[in-house]
């Protein structure tokens, strides 16, 4: 024939039909998909000029095929035909090249969705994932089978050739892959795996190295913008949580950061912050340590505790969380009390305090940081978390030295989260000479130092008020029972009900300091009324003898060398409350 396009091209022979001049020499068609390249293959095709079909131009003669109509209708095995059947035979059960392909595919928009070529490229990709998932998992059950004598071979795992290939995608075609891998069953690992390699390819460009010299700018806020975009997405193509499978804790707080530092929706970070919560014994200082976002403000706070104080707080209301969280946990931690020093929970609530401790000790050096924000942290965990409250005593240390002109009643509240009888003796001795704390503490300092040294001199007795040793409470019998093991539970109520005399005796001390106050005053008075030396000098040992009571140590004279009435009633109150 004359004219081969207009024999294969419905489109082209529709144009002339229209066309009022019978001798028309020249026609203008607008916007072939793949433009001039397009065009010309498709007319190399009609002329009998051979080309070869590949993964890197099959998407564009499909689109070109069906937008110029070259069909089976107009000429047998057509375009359209041709590049269809190597769709079939070469790129649909490829999952690498049907990525590729639908890689091609984002500048052939919108034709290559009308005509259906993404649906079917994502479909493909998700059914040999999961396919070759399948394949796997098999593989592994042949190769552990005792019978087999062929040695074991590790398959590839799919992300590993890929899931790497998808971080080429554009956003919304990843989205959609990644939505049809999981609603075909494919594993939560391999879904973090994709997840975490998309994030660091299509995150890494956008980081901002010096952003003071860009803030505000255009260019700030595009990336910000794309940043925020980026994360949100992947926010909401995670995995279901889950404690066998969880998603990495520093992929998490990676994404909270970003999160937080492009402004992300407050659901997104929610979501971050209760996955961190939920295996936040996994985390350490890094991953918590979440740069706040100023606004430009140079006078705000360097990190945003605000976020860690919720992941603490979903932490510790685990046990409260609903049913769907109930689904989550093992059968082995639901067997355990909370308390129980053996149990899971324990064991994690542990490193838990281990780690706020560490946290409060690196915000404690920023001047910016209010007092009722760590106030609020250091408050945040039960007593029975710490053992040892050296780290807490470390970190409130730095923050009233930090902080030297913070109010009388926010330091008051700020020591009284520490627990003088779990601290070690270094730490005692350092807090009985610290002058940043009020002189109530140190009176609780010393006093608790004082039992500590009647007990070791008495056979080392009662020493959980101290914490027990190797985090462990000891075993102890019921008054009037047999020496028999007691549960957890029972041991726990038992310290528990022995603290609270503690505290009443701590309340008896601090009244009677008032008193010893209030005598100091009166002495001063005297000394400036009262000239006669004899008169002074027996007002003074009277008060001293008083002074002499509250502080002497066990097996000590007072000063003065004579013991009066109130001095061993005093010392036989302590007598009644101490636990043999």
């Amino acid at each position: 024939m004359q004219f081969p396009l207009v024999s294969r091209s419905g489109r082209i022979r529709k144009l002339l039909l229209e066309a009022k001049d019978s001798k028309i020499s020249r026609i203008n068609i607008p916007a072939v998909p793949g433009g001039p390249e397009g065009f010309e293959l498709a007319a190399k095709f009609c002329y009998g000029v051979n080309f070869e079909i590949t993964q890197s131009n099959v998407a564009m003669l499909c689109c070109t095929a069906r937008f110029l109509e070259m069909t089976e209708d107009f000429a047998e095995k057509n375009l359209e035909a041709r590049a269809e059947a190597f769709l079939k035979e070469m790129v649909l059960p490829n999952i690498s090249i049907s990525i590729s392909v639908l890689h091609r595919c984002e500048t052939l928009l919108p034709i290559s969705e009308e005509i259906n070529l993404v649906n079917r490229l994502i479909n493909a990709i998700a059914s040999n994932a999961c396919k070759e998932q399948l394949t796997s998992g098999l593989l592994k059950l042949d190769h552990n089978y005792p019978a087999k004598t062929m040695p074991l071979m590790e398959p590839e795992t799919p992300s590993d050739w890929w899931g790497k290939s998808l971080s080429m995608l554009n956003l919304d075609f990843f989205q959609r892959v990644l939505t049809a891998v999981k609603s075909k069953g494919l594993k939560q690992d391999m879904i973090s795996k994709i997840l975490i390699n998309y994030a660091h390819n299509s995150l890494q460009g956008l980081v901002v190295r010096d952003p003071h010299l860009v803030k505000g700018s255009l260019l700030d806020l595009e990336s910000q913008k794309k940043q925020r975009v980026i994360v949100e997405a992947i926010v909401s193509l995670l995995p279901t949580q889950s404690r066998k499978c969880p998603v990495p804790m520093v992929f998490l707080s990676s994404l909270l950061k970003t999160a937080i530092a492009s402004s992300a929706t407050t659901s997104c970070r929610s979501d971050l912050e209760r996955r961190i919560g939920l295996q936040l014994d996994q985390a350490i200082l890094e991953d918590i340590l979440i740069p706040a976002n100023s606004h430009g403000n140079n006078h705000c706070a360097m990190y945003d505790t605000d976020s860690v104080l919720r992941i603490f707080s979903i932490f510790l209301n685990l046990d409260e969380d609903d049913d769907e969280d109930n689904n989550l946990r093992d059968e082995s931690e639901m067997v355990y009390d909370f308390d129980s020093p053996g149990s899971p929970k324990q064991s994690s609530i542990l490193k838990v305090s281990k780690l706020l401790d560490n946290f409060l000790a690196e915000v404690a050096l920023d001047p910016n940081l209010l007092p009722s924000k760590f106030i609020a942290l250091a408050e945040l965990l039960p007593d029975h978390a710490r053992t040892v409250s050296d780290g807490l005593y470390r970190a409130v240390d730095i923050f009233l030295k930090v902080h030297p002109n913070i109010k009388d009643s926010e330091r008051s509240r700020l020591c009284k989260t520490i627990d003088c009888q779990k601290l070690s003796q270094e730490a005692c001795s350092h807090a009985a000479q610290d002058e940043r704390l009020p002189v109530q503490m140190a009176v609780q300092v010393l006093y608790f130092e004082q039992i500590r040294l009647r007990n070791a001199m008495n056979g080392g007795h009662n020493q959980f008020f101290f914490g027990a040793l190797n985090g462990q409470f000891p075993q102890r019998s019921g008054s009037g029972a047999g020496s028999g093991a007691i549960s957890p539970r029972d041991n726990y109520a038992s310290v528990r009900r022995e603290n609270r005399e503690l505290k009443l005796e701590v309340a008896r001390m601090r009244m009677r300091l008032t008193d010893l106050e209030k005598d100091h005053v009166s002495m001063k008075q005297e000394l400036v009324r009262s000239h006669p030396a004899n008169k002074l000098f027996k007002s003074f040992t009277k008060k001293l003898s008083k002074l002499n009571a509250l502080f002497r140590i066990n097996g000590l004279k007072p000063i003065g060398g004579k013991v009066n009435s109130e001095t061993r009633l005093l010392f036989q109150k302590r007598r009644r409350h101490s636990v043999s």
